[in-house]
């Protein structure tokens, strides 16, 4: 059975919700038990299941901070969705191993999210523009001083 697309958005914006509020048990609450989280990139590879991708966000809560997403654009499918938003923050941590040293920042994120028939995301992937973040965030021997 298929889950409506207002069903899929009202799911995505509490996920996005608990993050802008590092709320990591929220977040973790929205996700399937045997989640897939992929964030392409990260160190670890896929994890799976809600314990696995706990340690993803606590980090990225400890290195991002302030965040706010705009969502640019959402395409529903069947039990799916892909959001194209823009993340705008500061940087207190190393976000994606950088040191962000409490600047500004902001990066487009591009997420394709499946959906269990209940509700829950079954599948999160997410693609982070890191060339936006190596760029605002450069680094170099004085900055590092």
């Amino acid at each position: 059975m298929a889950i409506t697309p207002a069903e899929m958005d009202r799911k995505i914006d509490a996920h996005f919700g608990f993050e802008a509020r590092d709320d990591v048990e929220g977040v973790l609450a929205t996700l399937a038990p045997d989640v897939e989280h992929d964030v392409v990139g990260w160190p670890t590879g896929p994890a799976h299941g809600r314990a696995a991708a706990r340690p993803f966000y606590e980090t990225l809560f400890a290195d991002l901070a302030d965040g706010e997403v705009t969502c640019l654009r959402r395409y529903h499918g069947s039990n799916f969705l892909v959001d194209e938003s823009l993340w705008r923050g500061t940087a207190p941590g190393r976000p994606f191993g950088i040191e962000g040293r409490g600047r500004p920042l902001e990066f487009c994120l591009l997420h394709v999210i499946e959906f269990s028939e209940g509700g829950d995301i079954s599948r999160e992937n997410v693609w982070v523009d890191l060339a936006a973040v190596i760029a605002q965030l450069p680094q170099t021997e004085d900055a590092a001083a």
